[in-house]
């Protein structure tokens, strides 16, 4: 299987997918997430759910954003519908956001009417503009009536989605060694509204962990200790992610938990 891009959209099919994944990256690796998240995707697709990853420019304004990355994700949809998954179009469709690109996925979900059978939310980021984007806050001290924020602002994003969040199935995962997430915060809006049907996992690991690569190392003829130790290192690269993988695969299919 190769990425193939649709649309302004980066899709990555299986031949009998059984549900269909929206990823949305971080504000930084955004841009090309076929490429900075590619091990994380492909292995979910490799078990049965076509990918389609939409890609975006940070800006301050997070409601334009969400409304591009909805209308270039419609379109690879229809792609998909009319194209590909001719014989079964209406796979459930599930969103799956890291750091902003959780944010992203609140607002489209709250602002607009879409179809998800859930939502799978990894270490979500909501800081301000003057934590989030480097040298800003010195900036603003320099000029104290820079008036800089996201739109919406943090606040009113929490706010936002306590009113009109509609999707009822959330997977929340915070990783145990991130300062950058707000997972809690998020929590403390979706668990009240969806008690039943909103999990919300801690998973060792960092900030980065769904973007990890696998290190590939090839022994030489003759497997040495230098061989061991990068067969080591390699394994305990891939330890943190490849438990986030199995995790979503449970969330997104529980009746598999016996295949795992």
């Amino acid at each position: 299987m190769e990425w193939r891009e649709v649309s302004g959209n980066w899709l990555w099919v299986p031949p009998y997918p059984k549900g269909i994944v929206h990823f949305l990256g971080g504000a930084f690796v955004a841009a090309a997430p076929q490429i900075t998240y590619r091990w994380l995707l492909e292995n979910l697709g490799r078990e049965g759910y076509a990918i389609v990853a939409t890609p975006f420019v940070n800006t301050f304004e997070h409601r334009a954003i969400a409304k591009e990355v909805l209308t270039t994700f419609d379109q690879g949809l229809h792609y998909l519908r009319s194209r590909v998954l001719v014989s079964d179009p209406y796979l459930p469709i599930y969103g799956l956001g890291h750091s902003m690109g959780c944010k992203i996925h609140l607002l489209i979900n709250s602002l607009w009417e879409v179809e998800r059978a859930g939502n799978i939310l990894l270490s979500f980021n909501n800081y301000p503009a003057r934590r989030s984007i480097p040298l800003l806050e010195q900036v603003v001290q320099f000029n104290p009536a820079l008036n800089v924020e996201f739109t919406p602002s943090p606040a009113e994003t929490l706010r936002l989605v306590a009113e009109a969040y509609p999707v009822r199935r959330n997977l929340l995962v915070k990783f145990r060694s991130d300062n950058l997430d707000q997972t809690r915060a998020l929590s403390d809006v979706l668990v009240p509204r969806f008690p039943q049907l909103t999990t919300v996992r801690l998973l060792t690991g960092n900030h980065n962990t769904p973007a990890a690569q696998d290190v590939n190392w090839q022994p030489g003829e003759s497997f040495s200790p230098l061989d061991a130790v990068g067969q080591f290192v390699r394994q305990e690269f891939l330890r943190d992610i490849n438990q986030l993988k199995q995790e979503l695969l449970l969330w997104l299919d529980p009746l598999s938990l016996n295949e795992i």
